[in-house]
């Protein structure tokens, strides 16, 4: 629940049409539940620091966390941000996975020569787990993006700038909406991202598509915003006349014969096309696994053009760290949030391979019950006992149980990747006994309402009550507690080594076997496809796990500071799909020898699973 709601904008004023254009142009379903929710706050939770690197004097932070609840916390904390990048899901209907790799074992010894010999990624043992949905209909995505940008707008200075990256899908109907919330006056570009070396079909009858949209606004363009005109070198020099300005107009400039004067031009103005390769050098020489990564290059340039050193530079969908891995190298502060675990973990490790100092924190709001929205999502008809698809029911419904003695009960469940269906509030609950109830067929006597969050759960069951609108029994259930019932953590078997007397090479906490029930399910099911889907000319090739399962492990910590409360890293081996180790931030050609060490006594360890899930042991 909520600790308090805190304001959108800075003095509400009653009454005010927050939704005027949205409602007066678009007549999207909905709008009337996101006007009330921008009414009544942004829902402040509870804020818990996971992990410190380095002082962080600039207050650096990765948040996981929704867009909305971390605005919260910021305006609460009274911070304000100069410059906001987001590449919110499109609404393209796209699933996007990230591969799994196999790590090498360190302990079968045929496999790390082979690993010596050859590095063929295409023969590395993958599968795949999804990390988010970018599946949304028209109306959910515009009101969850309108509540999303008045969020935004209510913790950027006044000199504030704003980017926000689109695509065909949407764009063109995102453009309406930040005319509305910020205003058509502060619109500045239309910044169109031409990626020139991209593939295209010819399957389909349109213009190949190789652009996506950038919408540049301003928070108020009266109160001085940062913004410096960017150059880039030309292909080769050209010849260019020389002009003035003289009373608005360009008028050539001449020299004493009346010659227009001429000059060798090496650079061109940077206009509002961006020619920017996908396949650029960052991407090469960083990959980071992750889906939707942007290049460098293009985070570069909108960091550059609208804000200066020390200031602060914000991603609320901040994906693969793109955003916040330029603001360190460029000298600004800056803050990353994400809902899904595999962001927080990609940017985190991203950060400190940088060298950045920052706070790893985790709204608890309820996210952190599960990995990530979608995983879990396509996995709720297995975790509520007896839930089964109805085709009789309306989409609203996830599904029904059956009863001996009541029949079809349908099954209400919250959409976990639209923030605006997780709070059961007096809003959902009226939507649910005036407009959901109403389509069920009149044979229906109970309804199963889970949710995530409620408001008040004794003002909500008083709502029920009173409302005489329905004879249907109404029973509201926790989804925490399904969500806390599948949770089985990792299991580990390690011993350490102290120091010798002779010779001082510190401690070594020494990897025996590693169980992840987590990560074999999924390897089970990928299997299990594998064979069905398997023929002559693609015969059967399980992935197999050895005995000691050390191929499961994808990253390693310790801390010698603290036994309990927020991480302290003091030493930290990552394993990356060839097999490599990044020791410390430091990339290496070593491969993994099953053991981490540290110079202070290490009072605790963390693994991390090649899916992502972290668990903690205590070490003395």
């Amino acid at each position: 629940m909520p600790i308090k709601y805190v304001p959108f904008i800075p003095e509400p004023i009653e009454g005010q049409a927050v939704l005027s254009n949205f409602n007066r142009i678009l007549k999207y379903k909905g709008a009337d539940d996101v006007s009330m929710t921008i009414q009544r706050g942004m829902p402040l939770y509870e804020m818990e620091k996971q992990e410190a690197i380095g002082k962080n004097a600039d207050g650096n932070m990765v948040i996981r966390g929704e867009c909305v609840s971390a605005c919260a916390y910021l305006k609460e904390q009274g911070i304000q941000v100069d410059l906001v990048y987001i590449d919110p899901p499109f609404a393209s209907g796209a699933d996007y996975a990230k591969k799994v790799y196999i790590r090498r074992n360190p302990k079968v010894a045929e496999v790390i020569a082979q690993a010596e010999q050859e590095l063929d990624i295409d023969e590395l043992k993958a599968f795949e787990e999804k990390m988010y949905g970018d599946v949304w209909d028209k109306e959910k995505y515009l009101n969850w993006m309108y509540e999303n940008l008045m969020a935004i707008k209510s913790i950027m200075s006044e000199t504030a700038s704003i980017y926000v990256h689109l695509d065909f899908h949407i764009g063109h109907y995102v453009k309406i909406l930040m005319d509305e919330i910020f205003g058509e006056e502060n619109y500045q570009n239309d910044i169109y991202w031409y990626y020139y070396n991209k593939l295209h079909g010819a399957t389909k009858k349109v213009f190949p598509r190789a652009t996506d949209m950038i919408l540049y606004y301003v928070k108020n363009r009266d109160a001085g915003f940062v913004f410096h005109h960017l150059t880039e070198e030309r292909d080769k020099p050209v010849k260019k006349l020389k002009y003035s300005f003289v009373d608005g107009h360009i008028q050539n400039n001449k020299d004493e014969n009346g010659k227009a004067i001429t000059y060798i031009s090496t650079e061109r103005q940077i206009d509002n096309v961006w020619k920017l390769s996908m396949l650029q050098p960052a991407d090469k020489e960083e990959p980071v696994g992750y889906a939707t990564q942007k290049p460098e290059t293009l985070l570069k340039r909108v960091i550059e053009a609208s804000s200066d050193e020390k200031m602060i530079v914000a991603d609320f969908f901040g994906g693969s760290g793109t955003t916040v891995s330029c603001a360190h190298r460029l000298g600004r502060k800056f803050i990353h949030c994400d809902i899904g675990l595999n962001s927080i973990q990609t940017t985190r490790d991203r950060l400190v391979a940088n060298g950045a100092e920052f706070d790893v924190l985790e709204i608890k709001d309820g996210v952190q019950l599960y990995r990530n929205p979608v995983q879990t999502m396509d996995r709720i008809e297995s975790l509520i006992p007896g839930l089964k698809n109805e085709d009789s029911l309306d989409s609203f419904w996830e599904g029904a149980v059956s009863d001996s003695k009541l029949g079809t009960i349908p099954v209400y469940v919250p959409n976990l990747m639209d923030s605006t269906s997780k709070l059961l509030d007096k809003v959902m609950m009226n939507r649910i006994i005036h407009q959901a109830i109403p389509d069920l067929d009149s044979s229906i006597k109970k309804i199963i309402v889970y949710f995530i969050d409620i408001t008040d759960e004794a003002e909500i069951q008083k709502f029920i009550k009173e409302d005489d609108s329905t004879n249907i029994e109404i029973e509201l259930r926790d989804l925490k507690a399904v969500l806390d019932d599948v949770i089985i953590g990792d299991y580990a078997e390690f011993h350490t080594e102290e120091p010798s007397d002779d010779l001082f090479d510190g401690y070594a906490i020494v990897i025996d076997k590693f169980i992840s029930d987590r990560v074999l399910s999924k390897i089970a099911e990928f299997n299990q496809k594998a064979f069905l889907n398997s023929s002559e000319k693609k015969p059967y090739k399980p992935i197999e796990i050895s005995e000691d399962g050390l191929e499961l492990i994808e990253f390693l910590s310790v801390d010698c500071t603290a036994t309990e409360g927020e991480w302290h890293s003091d030493s930290e081996i990552k394993i990356d799909k060839n097999g490599f180790i990044v020791v410390n931030g430091n990339k290496t050609k070593d491969f993994w020898d099953g053991t981490i060490r540290s110079e202070k006594k290490p009072l605790r360890l963390k693994i991390r699973n090649i899916c992502g899930d972290e668990t903690v042991w205590e070490v003395y």
